[in-house]
């Protein structure tokens, strides 16, 4: 008897260890000294005995939920837990080359005396970010080399640079001795077609920035050019992308496997971000806590140090992700991404309808 309650304790040990490494392998990726364990998703149907891994659309809206982090006018953090990686990448892509802006498509350059060659300043005024609504704009036809008030924004920038009468003779300061000399976006005005001056109030369409620089000037050049915005997606040209950058990272996680005080407790410290690890004094004791976790970076410098290779374990949460998104000023961070979910809906939606097709031949 005592021989068999000894076996099924081993049993039962042995079964438990397999278990939590599965769990392991399942829910966290591993960031080693010379590598990083457990990247790819193994989660699929049948890989795992005892688990039931067949997708199931009341366990995904039970563990689904998006937690917004900070939110200003154009920058945007939030976390979206209890996703696979190739839905939050779809988020990201689209976000970079499908959500739609308008952007300068058309340079009409009636006088350009300045140094700046016609097409290098057409293609500056085209990465200029427009603040108009696309959503209120239709794509403009192929071929249509006018443009309505329904699909195109005109714009006209008409300077020139002259010696300022009231300088002093002994500056040498280009702006006391020009007027006009710089030529800033402010300068642009917008030239409404049609009745969109009845649509849209008084500069609500307008650059996003009043000070990004077009062009130098000197005394006697010019620049007289009209502008044509049209709507686009980052995947023609990233002058129609609407954000700056788009990226998601996996939730770090740090485990202290055993107590560090001490010296090694303030060494710990230093090998991560600022705010990761904290050291409280307890009854005269330096001991390290993990603090913030969300604050690392992962640069995994404890395994320079052989003391710690055995007592921290660096991972990532494979299921949460950490969504930074900044907008250029287009439209606000938030309905950027509302407009990329009613996109992908959009692609699925179409994708189930062609399986549809598929299925009637």
């Amino acid at each position: 008897p005592q021989r068999c309650c000894y076996a099924e304790t081993v049993q039962g040990k042995m079964a438990s260890q397999r278990s939590s490494i599965v769990e392991e392998i399942r829910d966290r990726i591993v960031l080693g000294e010379f590598g990083v364990r457990n990247v790819h998703t193994t989660d699929f149907p049948g890989n795992y005995p005892g688990y039931d891994d067949t997708w199931n659309q009341e366990k995904f809206e039970k563990n689904f939920r998006v937690d917004v982090v900070h939110m200003t006018e154009d920058t945007l953090e939030f976390d979206m837990v209890g996703i696979d990686a190739a839905l939050a990448n779809a988020f990201r892509r689209i976000l970079l080359a499908e959500v739609p802006t308008m952007a300068v498509e058309k340079v009409f350059v009636y006088n350009n005396t300045s140094i700046i060659q016609d097409e290098i300043l057409a293609h500056r005024l085209g990465l200029i970010p427009i603040r108009a609504d696309p959503r209120l704009f239709e794509y403009r036809s192929q071929g249509d080399e006018e443009g309505t008030e329904i699909d195109t924004i005109q714009f006209q920038l008409k300077i020139k640079c002259s010696r300022n009468p009231r300088a002093s003779k002994d500056s040498s300061d280009p702006n006391e001795l020009y007027l006009n000399h710089r030529v800033y976006t402010k300068h642009m005005q917008w030239v409404p077609i049609g009745n969109q001056a009845d649509m849209f109030p008084e500069g609500t369409i307008r650059p996003v920035h009043e000070d990004i620089l077009i062009a130098q000037l000197r005394p006697g050049q010019e620049l007289d050019l009209c502008m044509h915005c049209v709507k686009g997606i980052g995947k023609d040209h990233a002058k129609f992308s609407p954000v700056a950058t788009a990226s998601y990272r996996l939730l770090p996680e740090i485990s202290l496997l055993q107590p560090i005080e001490g010296e090694l407790a303030e060494t710990l410290r230093k090998c991560f971000s600022p705010g990761v690890i904290e050291v409280q004094n307890l009854n005269g004791r330096k001991v390290a806590r993990v603090a913030n976790a969300r604050l690392d970076t992962c640069s995994r410098e404890i395994f320079r140090h052989e003391e710690f290779k055995k007592l921290v374990r660096l991972a990532r949460v494979r299921d949460h992700y950490i969504f930074s998104v900044e907008s250029t000023g287009v439209l606000p961070p938030d309905v950027l991404m509302s407009e990329a979910i009613k996109i992908l809906m959009g692609k699925c939606q179409k994708f189930l309808e062609e399986l549809e097709i598929s299925q009637m031949d």
